[in-house]
């Protein structure tokens, strides 16, 4: 970059973490701030990371940084350098840990940088506020969470109220939110630890501790979704945070294709509705390892609940027999697609009108943005505290019925059909999709340019930091 083209400009570094579901929000604020004028912004990555960031930004005057991930750490494959790629997700806290080797290339890089006015970094790159204190300027964090499911957290650590109960399915009551009940399912296991220890345990520590003394969180959510949540953390915490999403309505949805170069699920998608006809969009992430006992369910249930419904697997996802065997039990009513896909473009075509997802965090908000409701599958991390919301707060969606009635629990098809079929054709489903589709139209306000609620939490953010003075 020519320190000399960024005069009179405000230079904003961006470092997400190595994994698609962190990375993606960054880039959406990447385009918001650059949709601001005299502003330059720098993201930081690793050369196995780059493509999708430069594919994603090409459109954009961001500069890219490549930065040399680890080498030999122990557990870690070589050539690994995103959580998708780690053959289990147990290998998780050895891969974020290493990422501290990244320190010495990451500050040689910013010496070389014109003046950084603020960085945004994942809250699992804890070190990065080290650097940010040796070079004089604000760290805000971003860990791609709901507010809610933070002071959830926060709730049941503070007042350990994971270690009383006998059962890992019985219901807890929080005291701050006396209407909500929890239970000890719908947190990680160092959550549920009374000693925890280990490197998880560690990595946990660093990262709290780096956010605390942090200048503050960004939130990738708007303040009308969860207000009472936003209200009770800015006031119970030092930490402020602000309120600048969702993200992912900062990037125009890039729907239009010549019909010779249509991906082939958006081409079905198109025939559905053509012929009027509903789809149930039906994806679990990049993260998540699914059984192929359990893929076999989802095939029957799905199948015999007759709904349409396009469901995207990842490519390694496990096969119980082969491809065909599959495809079989699926039928003519559904497509399987194992590629990479834009999820909110199939989230805003019109045959879309339910969503079975794992309620990751991203995913929530762009099915609230597209006005889809949910059925709510959640699997892992905070996924269990967001279908709660999903479900139960905001009711935009209904919830899986596990065969043991646990948050965790193997979900037979007849449980599945069940609730596909209420989603998609259920009065209940009928009543989620009119809430989904009135905080999507809420969402889309608070994102307006100069007048929405978010837009000018940003606004606030980036001149406080920017101009001081005027504060």
């Amino acid at each position: 970059m020519d320190a000399s083209s960024s005069d009179s400009k405000y230079h904003v570094v961006l470092f997400p973490f190595m994994s698609k579901g962190h990375t993606i929000p960054l880039l959406h604020l990447a385009r918001l701030l650059l949709r601001r004028p005299n502003f330059i912004v720098t993201v930081f990555t690793t050369s196995g990371n780059h493509s999708f960031i430069a594919n994603s930004l090409s459109d954009t005057t961001a500069f890219i940084i490549d930065l040399p991930f680890p080498q030999n750490v122990p557990q870690i494959p070589a050539g690994v350098e995103s959580t998708d790629k780690l053959p289990s997700m147990s290998l998780f806290a050895p891969f974020a840990l290493s990422t501290k080797l990244m320190q010495p290339d990451f500050e040689k890089a910013i010496e070389t940088l014109p003046r950084v006015n603020f960085m945004v970094s994942d809250g699992f790159l804890w070190w990065t506020l080290d650097s940010a204190i040796k070079f004089g300027f604000p760290r805000l964090v971003s860990f791609g969470m709901s507010i809610y499911s933070s002071c959830l957290s926060k709730a049941v650590v503070e007042h350990r109220l994971l270690f009383g109960p006998e059962s890992d399915d019985e219901l807890i009551t929080l005291p701050q939110f006396p209407w909500i009940k929890v239970t000890r399912n719908d947190f990680n296991s160092t959550f549920r630890d009374p000693e925890p220890s280990g490197p998880r345990f560690e990595f946990n520590i660093l990262t709290i501790t780096a956010a605390i003394n942090s200048y503050g969180t960004i939130i990738n959510s708007f303040y009308e979704l969860e207000a009472t949540f936003a209200n009770y953390w800015n006031k119970e915490n030092g930490n402020k945070t602000w309120f600048v999403g969702p993200l992912c309505l900062a990037d125009a949805p890039r729907v239009e294709h010549e019909p010779r170069k249509k991906p082939t699920w958006i081409k079905w998608l198109d025939q559905k509705l053509e012929q009027g006809r509903s789809v149930l969009y039906v994806a679990f992430g990049s993260q998540v390892d699914i059984s192929p006992q359990q893929l076999k369910e989802i095939a029957i249930g799905l199948k015999k609940s007759k709904v349409n419904f396009l469901w995207v697997m990842r490519a390694k996802d496990p096969e119980y027999g082969d491809e065909s065997e599959l495809e079989e039990r699926i039928g003519d009513r559904g497509i399987i697609v194992r590629e990479w896909v834009d999820q909110r473009e199939i989230l805003i075509h019109q045959s879309v009108n339910g969503f079975l997802s794992h309620c990751g965090w991203n995913s929530v908000l762009e099915s609230i943005c597209a006005g889809v409701p949910i059925l709510a599958w959640p699997m892992m991390a905070d996924q269990p505290l967001n279908a709660r919301m999903v479900v139960e707060e905001i009711k935009v969606g209904l919830r899986v019925e596990t065969c043991n009635g646990s948050v965790r629990g193997f979900v037979k098809w007849e449980g599945l059909k069940k609730m596909v079929k209420e989603l998609m054709e259920g009065d209940t489903g009928k009543q989620v999709r009119k809430n989904a589709e009135e905080y999507g139209e809420i969402a889309k306000k608070a994102m307006e340019e100069g007048s929405g609620s978010s837009w000018r939490n940003l606004d606030v953010l980036v001149d406080g930091l920017c101009n001081p003075r005027n504060t």
